[in-house]
């Protein structure tokens, strides 16, 4: 029985290292990676509830970023200062924290209300290590008091070394799309104040008015006509292009 057991576990162990294998080398985004991590943790400990945190790195706060029961309202918005409760103090020294019973007693903990997990007995809280910095905490709860075994703990570091690198990257990836996307805003704000500019000048130098003037009658017409001002702008611009008279738009209507 003893021989079987042990073949049992390793046979277990060779399937999770295959999964966490093809989770590092695949093309999953940020919140599929994450919640692979949540199926990993549970599978590793059999564990009641699995929260993920991730450090904003702009902010320095540590944010939950995924969960293994609902938190519609709380991934991405609940957030706790660095070295704040178990889960700071486990991002700031990079240590594993492994509590038996009693987890809320133990005087790092930080209760957060609408956190039923924050109300279990046993806690495992292990760091996501990514390109040598620490960059989230995993948390697994029990219910009831757990003592987690050696090999259960040495799983849950290693999920958080080898899939750190992973996430670490997908979070490159977001701020990559984000900083591009506001390029792409910035460039779409100038090119609408360019064209602006261009109709406002054109609507002076037709009908002699002041620049205030030509705003006003373009935003008074595009509050009757229910249209962007850039679109009218644009049809502005056209039309004195081909050579068209303008349309005369009234300053109030």
């Amino acid at each position: 029985m003893a021989v079987r057991n042990t073949m049992d576990a390793s046979t277990s162990q060779l399937t999770m290292l295959h999964r966490i294998s093809s989770i590092v080398n695949s093309n999953l985004n940020l919140d599929e990676k994450l919640g692979e991590v949540i199926g990993l943790a549970v599978q590793a400990t059999a564990c009641d509830a699995c929260l993920v945190y991730l450090i904003d790195q702009a902010t320095h706060e540590i944010v939950l970023r995924a969960s293994q029961a609902p938190h519609v309202d709380d991934v991405g918005m609940l957030k706790m200062k660095a070295s704040e409760g178990i889960t700071g103090w486990v991002a700031e020294h990079r240590s594993v924290v492994a509590l038996a019973a009693n987890a809320f007693a133990d005087p790092r903990f930080k209760k957060f209300p609408q956190l039923f997990e924050d109300t279990y007995e046993a806690l495992l809280s292990v760091p996501l290590v990514g390109g040598g910095d620490t960059i989230g905490v995993i948390n697994v709860h029990h219910r009831e008091p757990y003592r987690h075994s050696s090999d259960e703990i040495s799983m849950m570091v290693f999920i958080g070394e080898q899939l750190g690198g992973a996430i670490s990257n997908s979070l490159l990836g977001e701020e990559r799309a984000r900083l591009l996307e506001e390029t792409l805003e910035m460039k779409r704000a100038l090119e609408t104040r360019k064209v602006m500019e261009r109709a406002k000048g054109i609507l002076q130098q037709r009908h002699q008015i002041s620049e205030e003037e030509a705003y006003l009658r373009l935003r008074n017409q595009s509050r009757r006509l229910r249209r962007p001002m850039k679109e009218l702008a644009d049809a502005i611009i056209l039309a004195e292009d081909l050579g068209r008279a303008v349309p005369d738009y009234p300053t109030d209507s």
